[in-house]
Formats: C-alpha cells, sequence, structure tokens
C-alpha cells in the first residue's frame, strides 16, 4: 500500500466528515466558540501543580515509558541484518584446509526504512500519551484541589451558621423569659442549632474525605492557594481539535497501522545472503593452494507467502484509520459540551456574584434587627436566616463548578498545558 494514497483518502474522508458536520449546525456550530486567547494560570497555582507532577511517582512511570518508546523507535531504525563471520578448519586424510569467511544479508527491499517510519509513528503515539497523562492528571489535581477549597469554604459557612444560630437560640432563650415569644418560638431556635450542629459535622467529614482524595495527587504541604477566578472570556475563535493529545495518539496509530502494512509487504520479498570466502589447502606433497569462492543463498517463500500477515496489517490499518474519525467525532461534541457547561456556569456565577442578598454578615445583622424590632416572627427569621447561609453554600458550589467546567473547557479545547506553563512532552 503506498502511504500516499493513504493520506490522501484520509484527508477526503476528512473533508467529507467536516462536510457532514457542517450539515449539523445545531449540533457541531458552537464548536467556534472558544477563547480566542486564554491567559496563564496565577503563578502560585501553576508552581503548585507544576511540583505535585514532579513529586508523583506516575511522572517517573510516564517518563520511563517515554524513554523506553523513544528507544525502541531508534531500535527500529537499525540495520536489519549483521554480518556473519564463518572459520573453517578440515583435516581429513591427507589434505588440510583452512578457510575464512564473511556473509551478510542484504536488505535489498527497504526493510529498515519501512521499520523506522513505524517505530517514528509509535513513538509519536506514546509522546501523545505521555502528554494525555499529564494532562489529565492536570485536570484530576485541579478538580481535587477545588474540591478541597470547596469543602473549606463550606466548613468556615457552616461555622457561620452554626455560630448565627447558636446566638438566635440563646436570644430566644431570654426573649422567653420575659415574654416576648412564645416557648414553640423558643424550641424552634434550639432545634435549628442542633440541626445547624449535625449538619457541620457532615462538612467537616465531607472536607476530609476531599483532603484524603487530594493527597492521593499531591504529597507536598497542603495547598492553601486563595486564588480568584481567571479573568477568560469565550471569543469567537476555532478549536484545533488536531493539536489534542487524545487525537494526535489516534493519528499517530493511524499512521503507525499503515506504515505495519508497507513493512507486510516488504517482508514478502526475500532477502539475498552473499558469502565470500577465501582459504588455503595444503596438500600431501607438500604443495598450497589458495581457494577462494561466493556463495548466494536465496530464501524460497513456497510453504509461507506471509500472505495472510500482509492481509491482517491491511485490516488493522483500516480498523485504525476508522477509529481516528470515531475520536474526531467524539472530540468535537466533547469541545461543543465543555464550551457550552463552562458558558453557562459562568453567567451563572456572575448573576450570583452581582446578587445584593450573598453577603451572610450584612443580611443576618438585618435580620436580627427586624427579629428584635419584632418585624418579622421568629420562624420567618430563623427560616431566612437558613436560605442566607445556604444561599452562600450554594454560591460556594457554584464557584467549585465553574472552576471544575473552566479546566475541562481548557482541556478540551487543548488550552490546559499552556495555560499551567507545562512544557512539551519528550523522551530523553
Amino acid at each position: 500500500m503506498d502511504l500516499s494514497v493513504s493520506t490522501r483518502r484520509r484527508r477526503v474522508a476528512r473533508v467529507a466528515a467536516m462536510a457532514l458536520l457542517g450539515g449539523a449546525p445545531s449540533l457541531f456550530a458552537p464548536v467556534s466558540a472558544v477563547a480566542a486567547e486564554t491567559p496563564r494560570a496565577p503563578d502560585a497555582l501553576q508552581v503548585a501543580l507544576q511540583n505535585a507532577w514532579a513529586r508523583h511517582p506516575q511522572a517517573a512511570v510516564v517518563q520511563a515509558t517515554l524513554d523506553a518508546a523513544t528507544a525502541r523507535a531508534d531500535a527500529a531504525s537499525q540495520p536489519l541484518h549483521n554480518p556473519e563471520l564463518e572459520l573453517s578448519a578440515d583435516d581429513e586424510g591427507t589434505d588440510r584446509t583452512a578457510t575464512a569467511g564473511l556473509g551478510l544479508t542484504l536488505d535489498l527491499s527497504g526493510k529498515r526504512r519501512a521499520r523506522s517510519a513505524v517505530g517514528r509513528a509509535e513513538l509519536d503515539a506514546a509522546t501523545a500519551a505521555a502528554s494525555l497523562q499529564r494532562r489529565d492528571f492536570a485536570q484530576a489535581w485541579l478538580d481535587a484541589w477545588v474540591a478541597l477549597r470547596a469543602a473549606d469554604r463550606r466548613v468556615a459557612l457552616g461555622n457561620q451558621r452554626t455560630d448565627l444560630l447558636a446566638r438566635a437560640a440563646d436570644l430566644a432563650v431570654r426573649l422567653f423569659e420575659v415574654g416576648d415569644i412564645s416557648s414553640l418560638d423558643r424550641d424552634f431556635a434550639l432545634l435549628a442549632r442542633d440541626e445547624a450542629g449535625a449538619d457541620q459535622a457532615t462538612r467537616v467529614a465531607e472536607r476530609a474525605a476531599a483532603t484524603a482524595a487530594f493527597h492521593t495527587l499531591d504529597r507536598g504541604p497542603t495547598v492553601t492557594l486563595s486564588i480568584p477566578f481567571p479573568d477568560a472570556t469565550v471569543a469567537d475563535a476555532v478549536v484545533e481539535i488536531d493539536a489534542l493529545p487524545e487525537l494526535t495518539i489516534a493519528h499517530a496509530r493511524a499512521a503507525a497501522a499503515e506504515a505495519q502494512v508497507i513493512v507486510a509487504e516488504r517482508e514478502r520479498i526475500v532477502d539475498p545472503t552473499l558469502s565470500v570466502r577465501g582459504g588455503r589447502i595444503e596438500l600431501a606433497d607438500g604443495m598450497r593452494e589458495n581457494t577462494y569462492g561466493i556463495t548466494l543463498t536465496v530464501p524460497l517463500f513456497v510453504r509461507n507467502s506471509y500472505r495472510a500477515e500482509l492481509a491482517a496489517a491491511m485490516a488493522d490499518a483500516r480498523a485504525a484509520s476508522a477509529d481516528l474519525e470515531r475520536n474526531r467525532y467524539e472530540l468535537q461534541a466533547r469541545a461543543v459540551r465543555a464550551v457550552t457547561t463552562h458558558r453557562a456556569v459562568r453567567e451563572a456565577w456572575q448573576r450570583w456574584s452581582q446578587s445584593p442578598g450573598t453577603d451572610v454578615e450584612k443580611r443576618s445583622a438585618l435580620l436580627e434587627r427586624l427579629w428584635r424590632a419584632g418585624e418579622l416572627s421568629t420562624s420567618d427569621y430563623l427560616l431566612q436566616l437558613e436560605q442566607t447561609v445556604d444561599t452562600a453554600l450554594a454560591g460556594a458550589d457554584l464557584e467549585a463548578r465553574l472552576w471544575a467546567s473552566f479546566a475541562d473547557y481548557l482541556a478540551a479545547t487543548g488550552r490546559l498545558d499552556a495555560w499551567l506553563g507545562f512544557a512539551p512532552t519528550k523522551g530523553e
């Protein structure tokens, strides 16, 4: 199979696929809406994540695997056959013969070049796989960091809620003692305080779980970064799907499969072995004669023509090409989902941030003044106080979703490594 023909076929298939995508604007049109320029992450976040990756055992596994792939690619480019040295001595009868020969199997069909192409493609796949593993680690680290940050925020808000309801319960007891509220209102305040304490225990347990999950990825000091959300906008630009490591791997595997077809074709061509020898014969009468010879050995592919290996390689190439297009469709859809989700969550976060009722301190102070003045009943005061804290907790959850959707958006559009300041992956 001619690689140039296969490449043209892939391009035709790609154009056809893009034409199909263009005919489905409801699903694929939003892929053009991504950030034209994504700013870098804050320096503290870059340093923390890069140090976490350097410390993690997976980094050593990835580097060793990539080094092995580099060595295999180098091995694939080496000559196939080594020369053979033959020394023989014959001392039968009255004559003595001593000869030395040198033989070499000749690669006349270009097997070495074909195997070198396979090695380079497999190295490209290994390099992209290393980048993918590092990117997945970075995204998992960010998700764990965001979850820990949100858990800390929920615990802090829970403590604030517990303090407010404890204050309200104490005040309700005093108001009941002077006859300003009923025993039901007092009991309602005490129940709200106790419920807040039970809920807080759950939040503390959730923070412990988030801390443990984060420490599975980062064994360094606990990260206490207080970083505001990046001021990144989602503008109109083109997503470069081919730059994603998943598609780079699929491209490299397809190229390796096509190169393997050429290897299988070349394997069906025989490699002759050329040998030359020279020596000396000592005759019985004391005379000496020099001897020379040339031998050409040609294998005969009679019992096995290696046709089945070629058929298998061609089938693998077709499968790899189809898998490449499948990956393209899935990554395109993922980019659409990530961009749409991030835009929606960001808009919700902006609306929440601009709401005047999200300041727990101000709103709780206002509600207490209204309660003391008798403009709010005890039940209304407690319900609105609970709602105020619940709104703040929802904001913490929304901020966590915003960070997670932003990381997913960067990963789906191929910008996460650049945002985090990672250098390109390469072997030794």
